[in-house]
């Protein structure tokens, strides 16, 4: 029998790693030993501060019954090292993504895993899950060509969908985030400009970038406040898109007499399903081969800041919940 290492939320603010004893293979299964797995600095850290909702919705692929204690996570990396009787022997030592909480083996049926493209790195493939977020959020989006264009947060998924948006013809791309650090990698991917929304002169200086505003804002900083500002910065008849998740957290949005005349657009855009107007040529798995193609042209790696032992997973919770501003990406490690 395997024994394995699991990462369980118990309270808010308590993590517990667990040993448990893995189930025998069924014959369409196989044992996965993980290489290393990404914490989620936005759903996760709700889990974290018990700020998440009772129940997420039932079309939430990775949706879980949200109560302590609690195993949470969906993007780890891993080899197989064992096969189920019926599992083709091709899968023997494959790298293989999957949507896994944190832990250091797992069992899992072949047929729910992904096998990691030969060109990318284990840790590259961690990003998986938040590159086809972005590749969704773009795809909402759907930006024009010449087009003035927002985004409010530069975490992982910002950045990602940031990259992304670098690859249209835009006549101007600004970002905007709180932490120096990652307005340091937005500007290292050739923005025009990333600013600090925390200052006063903030909106100004956003407007002096975005001449009349921004044609299309895309709010991804899980701050429930900068709708405000994303409300503020949008021209007329321009589109917002929300790409975050509150959970619990409420704000106080502003839809008063600007927004009432601007006819402005706000657009849900969560990755779980694809838009019903790309339905009919999109499906999971086209989108996840565009994920995996811009993983090899953006190489994410270079915003991992930190690695921790999966033992020591209460510790980069406390660091992404104490000081964010000193990361980007955090992985588990099993070692």
């Amino acid at each position: 029998m395997t024994k394995a290492r699991k990462v369980y939320f118990t309270a808010p603010r308590g993590v517990e790693v667990r040993e448990e004893t893995l189930p025998a293979l069924k014959e369409g299964e196989v044992l996965v030993e993980t290489v290393c797995s990404a914490i989620s600095a936005g759903t996760e850290m709700l889990i974290y501060r018990g700020e998440f909702p009772d129940e997420t919705g039932s079309q939430d692929s990775i949706s879980h019954d949200l109560r302590y204690p609690l195993a949470y996570g969906y993007a780890t990396v891993g080899v197989v090292r064992k096969l189920g009787k019926q599992v083709a022997k091709s899968w023997q030592e494959k790298h293989v993504f999957a949507f896994q909480p944190h832990c250091s083996h797992f069992v899992a049926a072949s047929d729910s895993l992904f096998p990691v493209p030969d060109s990318l790195s284990s840790e590259t493939a961690c990003f998986l899950p938040n590159m086809e977020t972005a590749v969704n959020l773009v795809q909402d989006a759907a930006p024009i060509l010449g087009e003035r264009v927002l985004v409010f947060g530069q975490g992982i998924v910002g950045l990602l969908t940031t990259a992304l948006m670098r690859e249209f013809p835009l006549e101007c791309l600004v970002t905007a985030d709180h932490f120096a650090l990652r307005r340091k990698a937005s500007l290292e991917l050739g923005v025009t400009a990333s600013l600090d929304p925390g200052p006063k002169n903030f909106h100004e200086t956003a407007k002096n970038l975005l001449p009349q505003g921004a044609d299309l804002t895309l709010e991804l900083c899980g701050n429930p406040s900068a709708l405000n500002d994303a409300i503020a910065l949008t021209r007329f008849s321009g589109r917002i898109v929300i790409g975050s998740w509150y959970g619990r957290k409420k704000g106080d949005v502003d839809l008063g007499s600007a927004f009432h005349r601007s006819r402005i657009k706000l657009i849900s855009s969560q990755v779980s399903t694809i838009s019903p107007e790309l339905s009919g040529r999109w499906d999971k798995p086209r989108r996840f081969e565009v994920a995996w193609k811009a993983l090899e042209r953006i190489q994410p790696e270079k915003w991992l800041t930190h690695r921790f032992a999966i033992g020591e997973a209460s510790k980069a919770y406390d660091l992404l919940d104490k000081n964010p501003r000193e990361t980007i990406q955090i992985l588990l490690t099993p070692q």
